[in-house]
């Protein structure tokens, strides 16, 4: 019966916010509203780096980066969550969500090693100002985010691999997207052992990048406090302030998605911390780093 059941699953029908009933449409207006500002932003920023010399640094290198990587991240996933909510929705094919799967989790990953490496990008320039240039060459910087990248894609086709080898005996998704847990929730075997290697990898993913840049921020706040004048100190936090208001939301929300124990939330719970990371978290990005960053507030008053 579980082979029988699982050759039917060929597609997979998100119910997304059907909950929600006569609210749809006004979901709709709101993530469309906050998902092209999302996209704007984002594409200033990296149009801003791209286009100012003052802003070819270590540090705006990899902000460009995380912009590319959260432009993609939310193409993967937004606009057909709109599409549903609108009730224009279509069956996703095996393949289309083995693919959406595949680029939520590569990017996600990627996002979190390249908040990782902006984060000892500010060690190195606070604690070795002297040898900034020499440690962060170009060289180095393209090495941390393809080792960023390549994180993502092998965890990916890991997760990826052991999701869609279970068999599937339903095709509605309760979901908005081809998420790790909604998706073994569909299948008839038991998946214990897909929730234990889900949680290996994410703490894998999750701890050891926090962990890295806890410990980047323990010396950054050492070296800053040795600084004689307060202007100085002042100064010195400054640059670090849109990084680590950026870490804290972006870690966080990853934290109770994945680390928590197997979901006891109602559906609606499960989906508002959904919403938190694939929609609410790539806004900080253009928000926190064009409202808070005085360099990049300059760099568009020049471009304007």
């Amino acid at each position: 019966n579980i082979i029988l059941n699982s050759i039917k699953c060929f597609e997979f029908i998100f119910q997304g916010f059907s909950s929600f009933g006569d609210h749809q449409f006004t979901l709709f207006v709101v993530f469309l509203a906050l998902y092209l500002f999302t996209l704007a932003g984002n594409v200033i920023i990296v149009t801003i780096i791209g286009l100012d010399r003052h802003l070819h640094t270590p540090m705006y290198f990899f902000l460009s980066m995380l912009s590319v990587s959260e432009t993609v991240y939310t193409l993967v996933i937004i606009p057909r969550m709109l599409v549903n909510l609108l009730g224009l929705s279509q069956p996703i094919s095996l393949a289309g969500c083995a693919t959406q799967m595949f680029f939520f989790i590569t990017l996600a990953i990627n996002n979190c090693f390249l908040l990782t490496a902006m984060g000892y990008d500010r060690y190195v320039a606070i604690c070795s100002p002297l040898r900034y240039s020499v440690i962060m060459s170009k060289r180095v910087c393209v090495q941390l985010v393809w080792g960023a990248c390549s994180i993502g894609l092998i965890v990916a086709m890991t997760q990826v691999s052991a999701v869609f080898r279970l068999p599937f005996c339903t095709t509605k998704v309760a979901h908005f997207f081809c998420d790790i847990r909604p998706m073994m929730k569909l299948s008839c075997l038991d998946t214990t052992i897909n929730e234990i290697l889900t949680l290996i990898i994410s703490v894998l993913v999750i701890l050891i990048p926090m962990g890295l840049v806890f410990i980047s921020y323990l010396l950054i706040i050492s070296a800053i406090l040795k600084i004689a004048s307060a202007e100085g100190r002042k100064k010195a936090f400054a640059t670090c302030a849109s990084h680590l208001t950026v870490v804290i939301v972006h870690y966080g929300c990853a934290s109770i998605a994945y680390l928590k124990p197997k979901s006891e939330n109602t559906r609606d719970q499960d989906q508002l911390i959904s919403v938190t990371y694939t929609v609410i978290t790539p806004l900080l990005n253009p928000v926190v780093y064009t409202l808070r960053n005085k360099e990049v507030k300059d760099a568009l008053r020049r471009a304007i």
